[in-house]
């Protein structure tokens, strides 16, 4: 690996107004507002459970969750990143599923509140999100997989100019039902200078 698997994000994972930082005990208050009163424009993203073992909408309490998603970071597992904006919390991105061995790839999922959206926010995150997970963790590969109805997050992966790798069938269990999934990633090596600066190209 060229840099740390675990351990603190460096302070200065910002562009602008814009920023992301490891997620803290301290965020599940404000998460869990936005989760609560944020059903219409986040539920029909959501990971369900194809078993029916779905908690009531916005009832979750965050603080044990956020402590495995630590622990995961702390083991070289995945990055629980908080999105910033003015140093406000305003969503949450997630790298996970980092694998070693011969694959050194990860995938990348986020949610921002609706207030917040169209803000161009969202870009930026991904961008420094892939930035770190290149530069510091050491990946070769990212991949982000998006419903082919969410058109704003088809957007983000259109800015950021991330590849086109296909569709995947009833890939992820969200909002009740097996959903299928258009994939987009990146390599290392495809990206020149960082994925920050595409979005002023």
């Amino acid at each position: 690996m060229t840099g740390p698997t675990h351990g603190e994000l460096p302070s200065s994972l910002g562009s602008g107004r814009v920023g992301i930082r490891l997620i803290h005990k301290r965020d599940a208050k404000v998460l869990e507002r936005f989760l609560r009163e944020d059903r219409q424009w986040l539920g029909p993203w959501e990971a369900t459970h194809p078993g029916g073992l779905n908690p009531t909408p916005g009832s979750v309490t965050l603080k044990p969750v956020i402590k495995r998603l630590r622990q995961q970071f702390q083991e070289g597992r995945g990055v629980p990143f908080v999105m910033t904006y003015d140093g406000e919390v305003v969503g949450q991105l997630s790298a996970s599923d980092i694998s070693r061995g011969a694959l050194w790839s990860g995938s990348i999922g986020y949610w921002i509140a609706s207030e917040y959206a169209g803000r161009g926010i969202t870009p930026v995150a991904v961008a420094l999100a892939i930035d770190y997970l290149f530069s510091t963790i050491g990946l070769h590969r990212v991949e982000i997989c998006i419903r082919p109805e969410n058109s704003a997050s088809l957007r983000i992966v259109e800015k950021l100019g991330l590849r086109y790798e296909g569709r995947r069938k009833s890939y992820i269990h969200i909002d009740g039902a097996w959903r299928d999934h258009e994939s987009f990633a990146v390599t290392r090596d495809e990206v020149h200078g960082s994925m920050l600066a595409r979005l002023d190209d």
